[in-house]
């Protein structure tokens, strides 16, 4: 298994070449683009050849210093705001031009959300949440095959939502039916919910699991800790991806912290791939 980071880990170097560099010397085959998360920046106010000015600067970037970009989270807004009809149609549009970004930027995953019309704190309509996704996602997947891309559909942390567990989520990736949507797993929306995160992997297997999204937490809330600093049994998780013959990046989301001195961050940042590494050889 290759091993990858978010970007947003090394972009206090101050550049996306600068950041692929160091990901490479770390010892890093690929990376999970994070530029496409926020739609209320630079980017997303670009003309379309300014959009694709950018993201194809930072394709570049990644080849020359040999770094994959296997995977891009895609639009999330907070608070969630998908009840009406126009707040939909404003994230479908907005998701649309995040998957022209993955093919612009050599991207085969895109990672995304369910939508949550009733916000992430309450489920009052289960089933309309179900339907108003499945329309959604259905749609979706027809814009992702346009562009050869595959929605990978993420666990969520959110307790109260019905469609939040990796059971769940993978019941609605197979009502969907599409080649086009497999599943993100997050190991630490495994935890909040006291859930796995190895038996996850064996639930999806490999026709299923396509990204992998790793780190800790105290199994209380999304706290996005390194490995090995929660309750998080790594040992199993390494065993299960072995188990199921993945074959997904171990992909770290989180950093090393900015608190650490700066002359042993590199050391802290080498640490954090190697257990990376540790991972994807089975420990």
């Amino acid at each position: 298994m290759k091993t990858g980071i978010v970007d947003s880990a090394y972009l206090y170097l101050g550049s996306h070449a600068a950041a692929f560099e160091r990901m490479k010397q770390h010892g890093y085959d690929c990376t999970d683009i994070q530029e496409l998360v926020d739609t209320d920046t630079p980017l997303f106010a670009e003309d379309a050849s300014g959009f694709e000015r950018i993201l194809s600067g930072i394709r570049r970037d990644a080849q020359n210093a040999g770094i994959e970009i296997y995977q891009a989270h895609g639009p999330w807004r907070w608070p969630p705001q998908d009840f009406t009809p126009e707040d939909r149609a404003e994230r479908f549009e907005k998701m649309s031009r995040s998957i022209l970004g993955c093919q612009i930027l050599g991207c085969p995953n895109f990672i995304i959300h369910p939508i949550m019309p009733f916000g992430d704190w309450q489920d009052p309509e289960p089933e309309r949440l179900w339907e108003m996704n499945l329309e959604f996602f259905s749609r979706l997947c027809e814009v992702a095959k346009a562009h050869d891309t595959l929605i990978c559909f993420e666990n969520m942390p959110m307790l109260a939502l019905s469609l939040s567990t990796p059971e769940q989520i993978l019941r609605f990736v197979k009502e969907i039916n599409s080649p086009y949507m497999r599943v993100c797993l997050d190991t630490g929306h495994c935890s909040v919910f006291g859930l796995s995160p190895a038996e996850a992997v064996r639930l999806l297997g490999k026709d299923y699991l396509r990204a992998l999204h790793v780190h800790d937490n105290d199994g209380r809330a999304d706290r996005h800790m390194l490995p090995g600093e929660g309750v998080i049994d790594w040992e199993d998780f390494a065993r299960a991806l072995a188990e199921v013959d993945c074959q997904c990046p171990v992909s770290i989301e989180t950093q090393v912290s900015g608190k650490i001195p700066a002359s042993e961050r590199d050391a802290a940042e080498r640490a954090l791939a190697d257990i990376a590494r540790r991972l994807a050889g089975g420990i």
